[in-house]
């Protein structure tokens, strides 16, 4: 049994910070004039799907998306951040059942104008979202080097809003759906499937894997707060992910020292296409690899890999940790 932390599928660590080009913010362009309570009821509840459509980019385990942050280009603060936890593995080749998980974390800042007709005032926000994703599957082995795995998934997630609301706001602007923003909570929950298929070629002069994977997970709030608006939204996704290991000539605790190259194409639809301005993105990767696996350690890998990622108006680097086991 070969397990790897921290990245997905053998896709590695991905601590990937992205910096979104001024215009493009989706947390920038969410904020709207609300100019009476109706709109805001309405507003805040299209806020509520766009948060889960963001929560979608941390249920599907992704190398471009794992750590994520983009910035608003009117003020350079972060619109959302996020980052994400995982690992997978199969049992054994006589039994090959299939389970990965996900811990993640992610914050979105949407900012509301709040009217009484007369006054504008400037509501900021800040919803914190947590969410872990398991999935479940099994290898049906086509080849001695490749796999087709189709992976059931569950999410469940809460998204959380710690609004400091001014008194006087909230007398002129009483709407439930506005209290909701005032340290209110949804629940959710998700489930849906992927399909993988996994190409490992290992050799003592090279190592080469390959995953291509789609991904299709639905999102529903339920529960929470009072006040708790409803949301909904689907997390769909085409990811290609390549990686070449090979020895340097180097070594250390009596293993060959290797080089790492990556590379990683991830095609969003539904809810998570277009929410924070772009649709693809692309990650390339380069890094080193320390192999202890002749000591009676857990960890038998250890990697390091610098990876830059771009895709419209988004551009950015990263440095990245995993382990096997």
């Amino acid at each position: 049994m070969r397990v790897r932390l921290a990245g997905f599928a053998c896709a590695g660590a991905a601590w990937v910070l992205v910096a979104l080009m001024p215009g493009a913010s989706y947390a920038q362009a969410a904020s709207d004039a609300l100019s009476s309570n109706t709109v805001i009821g309405g507003n805040v509840k299209r806020h509520a799907d766009a948060v889960l459509a963001i929560m979608s980019y941390t249920t599907v385990p992704d190398v471009t998306t794992s750590s994520l942050s983009v910035n608003n280009g009117a003020t350079g603060d972060p619109g959302f951040w996020q980052t994400q936890l995982g690992g997978g593995f199969a049992l054994s080749k006589s039994f090959p059942l299939y389970v990965e998980g996900t811990l993640a974390y992610s914050r979105y800042d949407p900012t509301f104008i709040a009217s009484d007709g007369a006054e504008q005032r400037a509501l900021p926000t800040r919803w914190n979202t947590f969410s872990t994703t398991v999935g479940v599957g099994w290898d049906f082995r086509l080849t001695d080097e490749l796999v087709l795995r189709p992976i059931v998934n569950g999410t469940l997630g809460r998204v959380a809003s710690d609004l400091r609301v001014g008194q006087s706001v909230i007398n002129h602007v009483t709407d439930s759906n506005l209290q909701f923003l005032n340290d209110g909570y949804l629940n959710a929950y998700g489930y849906g499937g992927s399909l993988m298929l996994d190409y490992e070629h290992y050799r003592e002069s090279h190592e080469i894997d390959v995953e291509v994977r789609a991904t299709d997970i639905y999102l529903r709030s339920f529960g929470g707060s009072a006040q708790a608006v409803e949301g909904s939204a689907t997390a769909q996704q085409l990811s290609i992910w390549t990686r070449w290991r090979a020895p340097t000539g180097w070594h250390a605790l009596d293993r060959p020292v290797r080089y790492v190259l990556e590379a990683a194409y991830s095609h969003y639809f539904g809810d998570s296409a277009g929410v924070l301005g772009f649709n693809d993105l692309v990650s390339l990767g380069v890094g080193l690899e320390l192999d202890s696996g002749q000591y009676p350690i857990i960890i038998t890998r250890t990697r390091a890999v610098v990876r830059y990622v771009f895709g419209h108006n988004v551009q950015g680097v990263s440095l990245g940790l995993a382990v096997s086991f």
